[in-house]
């Protein structure tokens, strides 16, 4: 039964992660497969209506336009290595944005009453692969250099539907504040689709505010907390493609926009 569920689930693994700033979780609770490559194209719009100044909320907009590239291949049945590209756009600032590297490791694995129940570790590195601009909100990152260390447990039941829930460390080199992440995943996955809702909480430790002192401003000191909710549905259009929409909001937080974003993508394994 396992079997049948990895089979729709194996295109799932990438789609939180090709989101801007790590929507849903740096790493997922579903493996590939040794040798089995999965990939990803997919396009995004962020709405958003307001910004947190700090942590109080302003009238400044923006509207963001993505397009992402991931894919992951299965080194082992417990061992993947994935890696993602987004090309970012916001008014007139706009190119290739921050690379993203992970290992992800299986370390342990067991059941609970015919259910499986897992704890998996993950380390990686991103970087900016283009020099864009630091200097204002329409800035498509902080041109970060991070180290990522996460632990996710996963619990999934034999009828499909999970809960996982993922946390860590974020060092970042350069100025930029250090951060720690939280997200927390439920949902289902079957042999005719899949779907999930979500949770992802991100604190900075210290940083500056925007528009703060001392001037001028060293964006990449900026500190950025928030709080997002959103989902995930997924169905397949062939045995090996599919396509998945995915709307997200931004509640709260601090220096970050706030509204809605809405993504879709289309998934293959080779």
């Amino acid at each position: 039964m396992w079997k049948r569920f990895l089979k729709i689930a194996c295109f799932i693994i990438i789609i939180g992660n090709s989101y801007y700033v790590n929507a849903q979780g740096a790493i997922s609770g579903f493996y590939n497969k040794k040798t089995n490559i999965t990939v990803v194209a997919g396009f995004g719009f962020e709405d958003s209506k307001n910004y947190f100044i700090g942590k109080e909320k302003s009238d400044l907009s923006r509207n963001l336009y993505s397009i992402s590239l991931f894919g992951i291949y299965g080194i082992s049945d417990r061992l993947n290595i994935q890696a993602s590209l987004p090309y970012l756009s916001s008014n007139n600032q706009n190119g290739l944005q921050d690379a993203q590297f992970y290992l992800k490791y299986k370390a342990i694995e067991g059941t609970v009453k015919g259910n499986k129940l897992e704890l998996s570790f993950a380390t990686g590195f991103s970087f900016n692969v283009s020099d864009y601009n630091l200097g204002g909100l329409n800035d498509i990152g902080q041109q970060a250099k991070i180290l990522e260390t996460r632990a996710l447990l996963h619990y999934q039941k034999q009828s499909g539907w999970f809960a996982n829930v993922q946390s860590g460390f974020s060092f970042k080199f350069e100025e930029v504040p250090n951060s720690f992440p939280f997200t927390f995943k439920f949902g289902k996955a079957s042999t005719k689709n899949y779907f999930d809702i979500w949770y992802d909480f991100q604190y900075a430790f210290g940083g500056i505010d925007y528009l703060g002192t001392p001037r001028p401003q060293n964006f990449k000191r900026i500190g950025v907390n928030y709080h997002k909710v959103g989902g995930t549905y997924h169905f397949p259009i062939s045995k090996k493609s599919g396509i998945y929409v995915a709307p997200s909001y931004t509640i709260t937080g601090r220096n970050v926009f706030q509204g809605f974003a809405y993504h879709v993508g289309w998934t293959y394994q080779i």
